[in-house]
């Protein structure tokens, strides 16, 4: 089609680790259930570690290494949290391989995380992937229906 190339592509975030794919709503945090932050899903972990699920920016590290947030190329803006009550671990169990304003790419490796540790010290190894601009978006987000992540692969969350 001669005019394809004026569409804009429409954002597909994938999985940053594997897991088993929970609705946002059964994440229990009523920060992310009620999506206080924004729209989402979440990942129970099996393996591996946090790699971007989108080509962007990074914006944000927590200071205690357990998020970290995104600016994807189309100026969607995606959170990952990497467990539950994880803040009071103090960056134990956690390196992060990034920097802020670090030009990412999907799939790369953004953090190391010892989920024997996190498992064993928080509330919950439960990772919620939020859009924190949603509210102020007029586009539609659709969550998958995939019940399972695999990294880099699954597209959990679109935006057209």
């Amino acid at each position: 089609m001669v005019f394809s190339f004026f569409k804009k592509e429409k954002l597909q975030i994938v999985a940053p680790v594997n897991g088993a794919i929970i609705p946002l709503e059964e994440v229990p945090d009523p920060v992310f259930s009620q999506k206080m932050m924004g729209e989402g899903i979440a990942v129970m972990p099996t393996a591996g570690n946090i790699h971007s699920p989108v080509n962007g920016t990074v914006i944000l590290i927590a200071a205690t290494e357990h998020a970290i947030g995104i600016r994807a190329d189309d100026g969607t803006e995606i959170l990952i949290h990497v467990g539950l009550e994880t803040v009071a671990l103090n960056g134990n169990g956690f390196t992060v391989a990034v920097h802020v304003d670090d030009k990412i790419s999907v799939g790369q490796l953004l953090i190391e995380v010892d989920w024997e540790y996190i498992q064993t010290h928080a509330k919950s190894t439960i990772t919620p992937i939020v859009i924190t601009n949603s509210h102020e978006e007029k586009r539609q987000f659709t969550l998958t229906e995939e019940v399972s992540a695999v990294q880099g692969e699954t597209v959990m969350i679109s935006r057209s």
